[in-house]
């Protein structure tokens, strides 16, 4: 058996999310879809992590096994020429049978990026806000995620994860043109819509919505039954993983 890897991205507004189901178009479906027609078997992706619905990916991370005895230049060629347009595929590369694009990454890391002068234009690929930004008041709201934290209070019911815990190695906020502000999270692993309850919870603290210690009393007080706010998805990206 050859373990493959697959390195590519995708504009995540066409999809309903990463991982694949029955009756929707998503990430994963499409790929293993066009795996499936060049390798005339069932293909199952192993991926660094799942995004939600209208989320999109600088980088994204997968990897199957087959027993195929295509070469991999030829896959790699027809596999391109079967994916929506959506995705492209970067690279796919043989990797020892030990690699996992889940478990083997050390880290991964997004980009939020929002904006409150939108185009027409940018409604898929940023997310809205009422008021302008300053990223040094929205990095001082966010700077108490830095760390090791139970973060129970930032994932949704249905996250599968086994264990709440998980570390924020850096947080970066900064001007996207004139208009618009990115914040970077980095961080070993990431709870469902994770990023996307952190800046709701940020914003809504930024613009008083909720009161000043709001987020640190829930990185303190974790509850699976508190408030979730949900930022817009849009203006998310999955941008780099490290191995």
């Amino acid at each position: 058996m050859k373990n493959i890897k697959i390195e590519y991205e995708y504009d995540g507004s066409g999809f309903f999310g990463f991982q694949r189901q029955p009756s929707a178009r998503t990430v994963q479906g499409e790929i293993e879809s066009a795996l499936k027609i060049v390798l005339k078997d069932e293909i199952n992706l192993t991926s660094s992590g799942r995004t939600d619905r209208g989320v999109h990916a600088y980088m994204q991370v997968s990897n199957f096994f087959t027993s195929s005895k295509i070469p991999l230049d030829r896959l790699e060629f027809a596999v391109k020429n079967l994916i929506p347009e959506d995705i492209k595929i970067h690279s796919m590369k043989h990797v020892s049978e030990e690699f996992h694009a889940r478990f083997s990454a050390k880290s991964r890391a997004y980009e939020y990026i929002m904006g409150w002068d939108r185009t027409a234009f940018e409604t898929k690929y940023v997310s809205g806000i009422k008021g302008k930004v300053d990223p040094e008041k929205l990095y001082n709201i966010l700077e108490p995620l830095v760390g090791r934290h139970n973060f129970e209070g930032f994932r949704l019911s249905d996250c599968s994860g086994k264990s709440p815990v998980r570390d924020i190695s850096e947080i970066r906020c900064y001007p996207k043109g004139e208009n618009k502000l990115a914040v970077y999270i980095k961080g070993n692993a990431f709870l469902k819509s994770q990023i996307r309850i952190i800046m709701g919870t940020a914003l809504a603290v930024y613009f008083e919505k909720r009161p000043k210690n709001y987020l640190i009393n829930k990185l303190k007080n974790p509850d699976s039954k508190d408030e979730k706010i949900v930022a817009d998805g849009s203006g998310l990206y999955l941008c780099d993983i490290e191995y």
